[in-house]
């Protein structure tokens, strides 16, 4: 159904109220300030319920067990069942397995290894080993979501792999974050399957996040989304300001994958904006930045912080749509550093102390609103063009048909090519194809799958078709 371009204007100029529309009307939602995006989604009460259980006591157990260690330099001991990144790889592995045990046979936990050949930060052949869970999804088992931290530590010398190097924060918050959502999940029947890692390698360079992304496109495996939670401990800054209600998801816009021909489809059209992982990030904001998760979500439109990167890098370069959480202000004083004693005999560097454990829980919530949500939801909708073979004031948009048993149709959403978010919203019913009354050459448009329970997809960017 095609709307006039009276209705359509005067939402525009206008707005409505955020929510469900009947097909063929808009409505529009500033994106500004406090007031949620137009795309934005209430926590349904399942939602609700799962983020209730997420226990701060157990993430922070987890990031003092991994402290207990000493060490967990990808060059440590690996044979040692005490101290060493053995001893980390092995305790990771059995957590991960006992959460496994109350899925009734959806849950698999096994370890990821391969041998790295001499490279850079890594002087001699080093077993690097994932560990990793895998939630099957019910439904669409073949669409995967995955959710990562780093278990491998550093002191100041990043080859040094006896000295203690702690990583509470950097790492051992991630991990804590990872696994507080496979015990949590572990017990449900997502839609779409769900992996759950912790990957080792990450401060020599990103070599288990390389591995594990590599396995996954060697394999096929349609990735629709991947999150990296690195340093995600604490919202002190290095000044002693805090702000322990924002986290911030670093999202690229132009892709790293992107081919010469792609870029030049991207410069004649816009869209630089627009890639997977910004409306991937998009999505984290309209499901987890409200009341149920207790925070705010900054995206900060750049692949990650200057003069370093994440392990969800790694993905990005195989044309995976990943991002990056970490918390709002770092203090460098307390990263990669040794423990070391003060002028009054206070311990310093990466210790537990420096935690707060209550942001971790918050972030983790994050994390789950996200990833539950989208494997819930149906997939992002494939194939999805704008029409640009006909000089015309209308827009025309075309996608196929998801294959998810519950799928109730489909919503177009436009926005001012100023705009950061999505502004407006169309029902456009169970169809593939959508005509508005409103000029491709003004705006940008997009569209995204509902399902019958209400949950609405990541937005799909339209390629145009000549």
């Amino acid at each position: 159904m095609r709307p006039s371009r009276r209705t359509v204007l005067s939402a525009t100029a206008a707005g409505a109220a955020l929510g469900a529309t009947a097909t063929g009307t808009a409505h529009a939602a500033p994106a500004s300030g406090d007031r949620p995006p137009a795309t934005a989604q209430r926590p349904s009460r399942e939602l609700r319920s799962l983020l209730r259980e997420i226990d701060p006591a157990r993430i922070e157990a987890t990031v003092r067990t991994l402290v207990s260690f000493g060490t967990r330099h990808t060059l440590s001991a690996q044979d040692d069942p005490a101290r060493g990144i053995g001893a980390a790889r092995d305790w990771l592995l059995a957590e991960l397995r006992s959460y496994a045990q109350a899925s009734g046979g959806r849950m698999t936990a096994a370890s990821q290894s391969y041998v790295q050949e001499p490279a850079s930060r890594v002087p001699t052949a080093t077993r690097i080993t994932n560990v990793v869970a895998t939630l099957r999804g019910s439904v669409t088992p073949e669409r995967v979501y995955v959710v990562s931290g780093h278990y491998d530590s550093r002191a100041s010398d990043v080859m040094d792999a006896t000295s203690d190097a702690p990583g509470a924060d950097d790492d051992a918050s991630g991990v804590a974050v990872v696994l507080e959502l496979a015990r949590v999940m572990a017990r449900r029947r997502p839609a779409a399957t769900i992996v759950f890692a912790a990957v080792a390698g990450e401060e020599q360079g990103l070599y288990g996040s390389a591995y594990l992304a590599q396995q996954l496109k060697d394999a096929g495996t349609d990735v629709q989304g991947m999150f990296t939670n690195d340093i995600v401990g604490s919202s002190t800054a290095d000044d002693g300001t805090k702000d322990p209600f924002t986290i911030r998801l670093f999202a690229e816009g132009v892709p790293t994958s992107e081919t010469p021909e792609q870029a030049a489809v991207r410069r004649s059209v816009g869209g630089e904006n627009d890639s997977v992982t910004r409306q991937l990030a998009r999505f984290v904001r309209d499901v987890a930045d409200n009341d149920a998760t207790g925070m705010h979500v900054r995206v900060v439109h750049r692949r990650d912080r200057y003069l370093r990167g994440g392990d969800h890098i790694p993905f990005l370069e195989r044309a995976y749509p990943a991002a990056r959480f970490t918390e709002p202000a770092e203090d460098f004083a307390h990263q990669h550093q040794d423990v070391r004693v003060d002028a009054e005999g206070k311990q310093y560097g990466d210790l537990p102390e420096f935690c707060d454990f209550g942001f971790v829980t918050r972030v983790a919530r994050v994390n789950a609103a996200a990833l539950w949500t989208l494997a819930q939801a149906p997939g992002t909708p494939r194939a999805a063009t704008i029409v640009t073979s006909g000089l015309t004031n209308a827009t025309r948009l075309t996608w196929t048909r998801g294959t998810e048993p519950d799928l109730a149709g489909y919503e177009v959403v436009w926005r001012e090519t100023t705009a950061p978010e999505w502004t407006h919203v169309v029902d456009a019913g169970d169809v593939t194809a959508y005509e508005a009354d409103l000029s491709k050459d003004n705006v940008f448009f997009g569209v995204r799958a509902v399902n019958r329970a209400g949950l609405r997809s990541p937005v799909a960017f339209p390629a145009p078709q000549a």
